[in-house]
């Protein structure tokens, strides 16, 4: 990232009673986004000194007329290309703004470093050809400002010396341009017509826009309105490490937004505890005084005992984050393979990570062609809104609220595969009645982790009746508690002679019999056990449905014993031979099973024995984080 600064403006943020604006311009290629950035900081007086004269001195060497242009595209490859491939931040003043633009690509290859750029930005600069007009790359550009919570947009008109300065031609893009917005959304806080190369409207009008009433583009960018200070927002101290020193426990990290002071009192999250600070520390170990505000590294110390971890957020009582298990966010995706429904990823927000599963897929959005394609992935370079269910609960803020702790990192594999700003926590999670206060265990999911070790998990195993479901639950429950865990079976056919025996087989009935089951294996998982579901659960709509409410926990096996093998034996897989047709009579559903689309696993019991398909399941709990390294090494040694 290549960045300009005035010789006059500092490198430090802002000052203290400037407000600082964060602007981003974008437009297609060749629309003359880089010439009119040059234009600004001429304009603005905010070169350099010598830098204007030394790179006309360079064009006439090389025998080329000077562009104003030539001021951003310094690396000589994209000179040779005449393409912007860099997201650029250039800093300079106008009359009340400290300005940071940041200089987006057009070129529709670079959409995903636009994206980088505009995610950063507390307003937006449109550029269009006055010749060329809206052209669907502008379109492309408005939506994704959209989609990236821009509210503040001013459309410049440029190269109007090409259409002679037309106010006819001039209102017909404004017209067509400020609908789009409209319709997005945004309304546009002004539209400029101007010549960037010659300097019309960018900080002067002149004689050849005289019909024009409105601001020049120095004056839009001096009216958008700056985001809130970082240290006006409510503390949030992400937790990077604890440190022992003598008898004092630190725990320190970076203050991302608030201030806090010793004698405040500070609540932990996403546990909940409360504590005053006792000190506040710098290196090397000494007491600070007064407010640290956002943007300081610190050390506090505490007045009382309390287990504080890395990922933990600090912040003042009354004005926490949310804990939750359930986030809604908005993502670019740049994995090679799709995210799909139901997939395991690692989520990143601040200092704190945790496995998670894509629960749900919304508004996925193909920025290249505008257009939203199935909602059951999110190809490389799209963008899509997404519920995601985490496996350990996590302090958070919607980006509106927060930008700081709004942002969150997705890994696959150990790579980094999409970001994105959160849009809401307890995405999709169904209220509570107000008279309803549910009672948590005494004991913490990490203490019963710790004795059995593993996590908490449901394992759905589905397939045909006869497939083996049954069997091989059992097998897996026998195998898991003998190895020190602690797993309870929860057979489809015991549940409905008890809990679920007021329910038939109608499509209504089976629903509900698979929501109990999920509602009972989930609360189960919570407590640390691994659940074992042996259930048909023919719908995928059903089981869908109990993966959401299982969250992070479920685990889907899908028993795929072929349909010929399954009428061999009687209902609960015991290899005795049955009429033909026992599928159809087992409750009428034999013809109408929905095999999964994507399931953790499959196993085919007509072609290996139990005890093989038991390891199997074995493995993939250890590898999608259920079972410990220890118990999987014991489990393969007996």
């Amino acid at each position: 990232m290549k960045m300009i600064l005035p010789a006059s403006i500092s490198a430090t943020p802002n000052g203290t009673t400037r407000p600082q604006v964060r602007i981003v311009i974008v437009g297609h290629v060749d629309h003359g986004k880089s010439t009119l950035v040059g234009r600004l900081l001429h304009e603005t007086k905010s070169l350099p000194e010598g830098k204007l004269e030394m790179l006309k001195s360079v064009s006439a060497r090389r025998g080329m007329p000077f562009e104003w242009s030539f001021l951003l595209d310094a690396l000589q490859t994209e000179r040779d290309q005449g393409i912007t491939i860099d997201t650029t931040q250039i800093r300079f003043r106008t009359g009340s703004r400290d300005i940071v633009l940041i200089d987006a690509p057009g070129h529709a290859e670079f959409l995903r470093n636009m994206i980088t750029g505009a995610s950063q930005a507390d307003g937006a600069v449109l550029i269009i050809d006055a010749l060329e007009g809206v052209r669907d790359q502008t379109r492309r550009h408005g939506y994704l400002l959209h989609l990236l919570g821009v509210k503040q947009v001013a459309v410049v008109v440029n190269k109007m010396d090409r259409v002679d300065f037309s106010a006819d031609r001039f209102n017909e893009i404004s017209d067509e341009i400020s609908a789009h917005l409209t319709d997005l959304g945004m309304t546009p806080t002004a539209v400029i017509p101007i010549s960037a190369r010659d300097g019309d409207g960018v900080a002067e009008r002149t004689p050849r826009t005289r019909w024009y009433q409105g601001p020049t583009v120095v004056e839009a960018l001096d009216a958008l309105e700056p985001a809130r200070p970082l240290e006006e927002l409510a503390l949030r101290l992400p937790v990077q490490a604890i440190y022992k020193f003598d008898d004092r426990r630190i725990v320190a990290g970076r203050i991302e937004s608030g201030h806090l002071a010793a004698g405040d009192e500070i609540v932990i999250m996403p546990a909940g505890k409360i504590a005053k600070i006792k000190t506040v520390e710098s290196w090397p170990l000494t007491p600070v005084q007064g407010k640290q505000g956002a943007g300081r590294s610190v050390g506090i110390t505490l007045d009382r005992e309390l287990f504080v971890e890395r990922g933990d957020v600090i912040s003042h009582t009354g004005a926490s984050p949310r804990d939750t298990r359930r986030l809604r966010a908005r993502i670019f995706w740049l994995h090679d393979k799709p995210l799909a429904n139901g997939e395991q990823i690692l989520v990143r927000l601040g200092t704190r990570e945790s496995r998670a599963t894509v629960v749900r897929i919304e508004k996925a959005v193909d920025p290249g062609e505008l257009s939203s394609i199935e909602n059951e992935s999110i190809a490389k370079n799209h963008v899509g809104e997404i519920d995601i269910s985490l496996a350990q609960p996590i302090a958070a803020d919607p980006y509106s609220d927060n930008p700081r702790t709004g942002r969150l990192v997705i890994e696959v594999a150990g790579r980094i595969a999409g970001g994105g700003l959160v849009l809401s926590v307890d995405a999709g999670q169904r209220a509570v009645p107000i008279d309803i206060v549910p009672v948590e265990s005494a004991l913490r999911p990490d203490e019963r982790s710790a004795r059995y070790r593993h996590n908490g998990a449901v394992v759905w195993l589905t397939g045909l009746p006869g497939s083996g479901k049954s069997t091989l639950a059992r097998a897996l429950e026998r195998r898991l508690f003998g190895n020190g865990g602690s797993p309870i079976l929860l057979d489809g056919d015991t549940l409905r002679a008890g809990l679920n025996g007021d329910l038939g087989f109608s499509a209504a009935d089976r629903t509900e019999n698979i929501r109990r089951l999920a509602e009972v294996a989930t609360h189960l998982a919570r407590n640390g056990h691994i659940a074992i579901v042996a259930a048909v659960s023919p719908s995928r709509e059903d089981r869908a449905a109990a993966r959401r409410i299982a969250d992070a926990a479920f685990r889907e096996v899908y028993v795929a014993t072929p349909a010929e093998v399954c009428e061999s034996r009687d209902p609960k897989g015991h290899y005795a031979k049955a009429r033909a047709g026992a599928l159809q009579a087992f409750t009428g559903i034999g013809n109408d099973y929905q095999p999964p689309a994507s399931s953790e696993l499959t196993i085919d019991t007509s072609a290996r024995s139990v005890s093989d398909a038991a390891d199997e399941i074995e493995r993939m709990l250890a590898k999608t984080g259920i079972l410990f390294d220890e118990l999987v090494d014991l489990a393969a040694n007996i």
